[in-house]
């Protein structure tokens, strides 16, 4: 997809069952998505695809709030957003490979719609120990807080005071 224009194109937030369940088996089939992603097991077909987006959209009717899709130009660039563990928001992002580049500045887009959200005093990013290029976080002011398991893997868990 190459670099893409913010200022002339923003990012729209969407909700996930606007997306083809084929493009989002897709883009979770590619190899290079469980470099970094422990939990991801195996190709999606579109039935996972479809289930998932039916568990995301649960968490939009039990907390109000959830994943998005990320799309610009028409086009999607992935998934992520807020899902509440225990009494905290997790925030996660999934983009597409020829996206990444794009994920700093919709980063800071849902940062900027958590920090005017009186639900959310702070957020959570658990990442595997695999990534290893954490100074965006810094920059952003989170803070390395403890590890974690999920599912029997390894997370790093950061947090970002929002309040």
């Amino acid at each position: 997809m190459g670099r893409q224009d913010n200022t002339q194109h923003p990012v729209r937030f969407a909700r996930l069952t606007g997306i083809a369940p084929l493009e989002i088996a897709r883009h979770m089939s590619d190899p290079r998505m469980a470099e970094h992603m422990p939990l991801l097991t195996g190709a999606w077909d579109e039935e996972t695809a479809r289930d998932f987006v039916t568990a995301k959209e649960n968490c939009w009717q039990r907390d109000g709030l959830g994943h998005w899709a990320f799309v610009q130009k028409g086009q999607y660039l992935g998934w992520g957003g807020f899902q509440k563990e225990a009494n905290e928001w997790d925030f996660g992002l999934v983009l597409r490979p020829g996206c990444f580049g794009l994920g700093p500045a919709i980063a800071r887009q849902a940062l900027a719609f958590a920090r005017r959200d009186p639900r959310i005093p702070h957020v959570t990013f658990p990442l595997p120990p695999t990534r290893r290029h954490l100074r965006p976080l810094a920059r952003l002011g989170a803070v390395q807080t403890e590890e974690v398991l999920y599912e029997g893997q390894r997370f790093l868990k950061f947090r970002l005071e929002t309040a």
